[in-house]
């Protein structure tokens, strides 16, 4: 059992038959995993490339192998589900809770040290870092929102873990564990699964951040999101659930039709930093705010994506652990797509207001 495994929970680490690892997390007393993967599989394929933009100074990621990836699959041909009737897939046992293994297209794998940008236009570099999937649960017709809060514990738990190891690799920077739901989101896989990516780089969206940070704090002496997070549950307006120890709210200035923040009220810089407290109420909030969801257009699954923020390396003291949790459904019938200001300037407009969108979010009870 891994160190950063606060509640009873069992890990079982096993390797696939091209060298993958694979990791079950059981809640409880470990059940025996001793299921072989018996596919006749090549190596994974690698040889990704990191580019940097000097015009923005973003690190691109340039991971042509993936073209070859699984696209949507049948059901009956899931990649992820257990290994049944004869049916051979990336889990070889019968029955799972929880499992992670090293994706099998990753867009980063490997290490090397560390790419700095050059003097010259053009910095490349390996492709490094590590790519995951979680699988949430062995139901293939199941949600995350679906799970009890043992599982959805279960699955905290394991994002953790996974946070301890993949950021203790040589030359990670970044880890960032992130779920797409809904076919209008993108997704490829229909079984209810994450992602986790280990970045060799900062991302942009991070390094925004802790660009502002840094001067709130040199304005102000004060932590940016420890201000945020007071203003919106003082002024209350956007606020969309609260428990002791964490706050849901839409941010004043979202991007999305409908969007939703989840902060812990004590500053945390990454998942492993959150205390027992911290951990045993999150479930039961994250669970309610992903069935509001589900609710807001009358039922049935509303695509999403999920995505942490977790300090990078070096930048702990200023950047703060929350979720960002967001939809591109603005109507019933309508998807939010992203038009040319948005795609071609970064420049959001929303056709929702926050205070609207924060609004129905709390009147979305069962």
């Amino acid at each position: 059992m891994a160190g950063t495994l606060t509640q009873p929970t069992a890990r079982t680490v096993t390797t696939l038959a091209d060298g993958r690892q694979l990791i079950y997390y059981d809640s409880g007393e470990a059940v025996p995993r001793d299921a072989v993967d018996r596919r006749p599989l090549d190596p994974p394929a690698h040889g990704s490339e990191i580019r940097f933009d000097p015009a923005t100074g973003d690190w691109v990621t340039i991971a042509a192998h993936r073209q070859a990836r699984t696209y949507r699959p049948p059901a009956e041909e899931c990649p992820l589900c257990p290994s049944r009737d004869g049916r051979l897939s990336e889990i070889p046992a019968e029955d799972y809770q929880v499992a992670v293994f090293e994706n099998r297209f990753p867009a980063l794998a490997g290490t090397a040290a560390p790419v700095h940008p050059a003097d010259g236009p053009w910095t490349s570099g390996p492709g490094t870092g590590r790519c995951e999937v979680v699988c949430f649960t062995a139901d293939h017709d199941a949600s995350f929102a679906d799970l009890d809060e043992r599982r959805a514990r279960l699955v905290l738990d394991a994002w953790t873990d996974r946070t301890a190891e993949l950021a203790a690799l040589p030359g990670v920077e970044q880890v960032y564990c992130f779920e797409n739901r809904g076919a209008e989101i993108g997704v490829t896989l229909a079984h209810p699964h994450g992602q986790i990516y280990a970045f060799p780089f900062t991302t942009p969206r991070t390094e925004r951040m802790a660009a502002r940070a840094g001067r709130h704090r040199a304005a102000t002496g004060r932590n940016l999101f420890e201000d945020l997070v007071a203003a919106e549950r003082a002024d209350g307006a956007r606020v969309v659930l609260t428990g002791e120890h964490w706050t849901a709210f839409v941010p004043y200035a979202a991007r999305w039709p409908y969007e939703v923040h989840l902060h812990p009220h004590r500053r945390v810089p990454d998942l492993t930093a959150l205390d027992a407290a911290q951990r045993a109420e999150f479930p039961g909030l994250y669970l309610e705010l992903l069935r509001r969801f589900d609710r807001l257009f009358g039922g049935g699954r509303t695509p999403y994506i999920s995505a942490w923020h977790q300090a990078p390396a070096g930048r702990r003291d200023e950047l703060a652990l929350h979720l960002e949790l967001f939809t591109i459904r603005r109507t019933a019938d309508k998807l939010k797509y992203l038009a040319g200001v948005e795609s071609g300037m970064d420049a959001f407009v929303n056709d929702v207001t926050p205070e609207d969108a924060a609004r129905r979010l709390r009147e979305a009870t069962p």
